[in-house]
């Protein structure tokens, strides 16, 4: 009789059926793209900006990277320098955006600094206070995006205040949902490795949120970070001659952004260009500017990622640094 294959061995067809069916959705997102918005249209927009330009805008990227691994370092506690957090962060930027894993850019950043840490739960419970605090900034910037575009007058469509106002609501449940969760687990009592590891994050995050300073400097951070990059969208846009406000494209970039966080595509591509574009429709843009623009800042994401690998291929860590099994275990099993 043949023994069942154990969970471990199924493990990576799940990975692999899961990269494939969030690469068929992009696809098929963006094949509706280029059927309502023919291809030769989308490359002449594109053609509109300067290499000079593209370049300044990756450069504008890597540094708003830059500040996010400082903040990221910030959450996760003591025992890792910036260096390793840098290139564990242009690492995770590979991961989420070439790697056929379902281990996201979080997970995998965390996993390489998992050695350094002096306190494991510390990183994990720092990596999602991380996303969360993007999140947040997300929600604020649209919101704020939202009205000042209404104000302006450049939309009468009451599907802007719809939007902000449920950007808001769900970003404000999520997070009130977390801090009550962590609440209630760190004090139950749990058996066994999972359990004790439950506990110990869950500790973790009150213990972040007892920390109101840190956790607004990291807010500020990353509304800092996410404006540099909504700016660069700006600059392109402009270059292109696309008819929208710079509160529109605030609000439009950073709620398609938030879409785009939804796990049923690669990296967001197609989801987020088709979101900002019908985002953007009502406030007088060219969709197929819009869409440009999009996949133009799309390369901008794979040139990071590419430079990513290039940095952890060519780092080769001293032995006492490198996780051991057991430790990449403990960060990866528990996610797949």
């Amino acid at each position: 009789m043949t023994d069942a294959p154990s969970p471990a061995a199924r493990k990576p067809g799940r990975a692999w059926v899961g990269w494939l069916v969030r690469l068929a959705i992009s696809a098929l997102v963006l094949t509706v793209i280029f059927r309502l918005v023919p291809l030769q249209e989308v490359v002449r927009e594109a053609r509109k900006l300067s290499p000079w330009l593209w370049l300044g805008g990756l450069a504008a990227f890597l540094f708003g990277h830059a500040v996010s691994a400082a903040k990221w370092r910030l959450l996760i506690g003591e025992g890792i320098s910036y260096s390793q957090a840098f290139r564990a962060h242009l690492a995770g930027l590979a991961a989420n955006l070439c790697l056929p894993s379902v281990a996201g850019g979080d997970v995998v950043r965390a996993g390489l600094v998992y050695r350094q840490a002096k306190d494991p739960a510390r990183l994990t419970a720092g990596s999602v206070a991380d996303r969360l605090i993007d999140t947040l900034g997300l929600g604020l910037i649209a919101v704020i995006g939202g009205l000042a575009a209404l104000s302006g007058g450049g939309s009468r469509n009451p599907n802007v205040l719809f939007i902000a106002a449920a950007v808001a609501g769900g970003i404000a449940a999520t997070l009130a949902g977390v801090l009550l969760a962590s609440r209630i687990l760190e004090n139950r009592a749990f058996t066994g490795r999972v359990g004790r590891l439950v506990r110990s994050v869950a500790a973790a995050i009150s213990g972040l949120a007892r920390e109101p300073g840190r956790l607004a400097a990291c807010l500020i951070l990353s509304l800092g970070i996410q404006t540099i990059f909504i700016c660069i969208n700006i600059a392109f846009a402009n270059a292109a001659g696309v008819d929208a406000s710079a509160a529109a494209w605030f609000f439009a970039w950073s709620s398609a952004k938030i879409i785009a966080i939804a796990p049923v595509s690669l990296g967001g591509l197609g989801v987020r260009e088709a979101s900002t574009a019908l985002i953007l429709k009502p406030f007088g843009a060219d969709p197929a500017q819009v869409i440009a623009i999009g996949l133009i800042w799309q390369t901008l994401l794979y040139a990071s990622g590419l430079l990513g690998l290039i940095i952890q291929a060519a780092w080769k860590p001293a032995a006492r640094d490198a996780p051991s099994g057991s430790a990449r275990a403990a960060i990866v099993e528990p996610t797949l």
